[in-house]
């Protein structure tokens, strides 16, 4: 069983997943994302293979950014946050967005399901489905 300190967390796994080049993405996935993980974006679930195809399509776009969490709360194998993601793209333009999250830890402290609701603050309305976009 994953203690506190042994768990995974959103500021972590976005970072490694979207803002750090070299790092391989199955790594990546592999640190914070339970093998039976799913999530569920603004109503529409994926599975881990659907969820890595997101990501790697994000890769293509994200030249950088930043995640800051502005709530967050863990209580057994539940955790829940409230977060600003900022990214930078590779076309020069920016997005904001504020995610809503609530989440299950998998007993080795990665996430195995994720459920959340995007807010965009700052963006083209060609990033409004940055959320889930492949």
């Amino acid at each position: 069983m994953a203690t506190a300190t042994s768990r995974t967390h959103i500021a972590a796994a976005l970072t490694d997943l979207l803002f750090t080049p070299g790092l391989d993405l199955a790594e990546a996935a592999d640190r914070h994302f339970a093998p039976d993980y799913r999530q569920r974006t603004d109503g529409c679930w994926d599975d881990r293979g659907e969820f890595l195809a997101h990501i790697a399509h994000l890769r293509t776009i994200v030249a950088g950014g930043s995640v800051q969490v502005l709530d967050e709360v863990v209580q057994g194998d539940r955790y829940a946050d409230r977060h600003v993601i900022d990214v930078a793209k590779t076309d020069g333009s920016t997005v904001r967005t504020e995610v809503y999250l609530f989440a299950e830890f998998a007993p080795d402290g990665r996430f195995r399901r994720i459920e959340e609701t995007t807010l965009m603050l700052q963006g083209g309305e060609v990033d409004r489905n940055m959320g889930s976009a492949r």
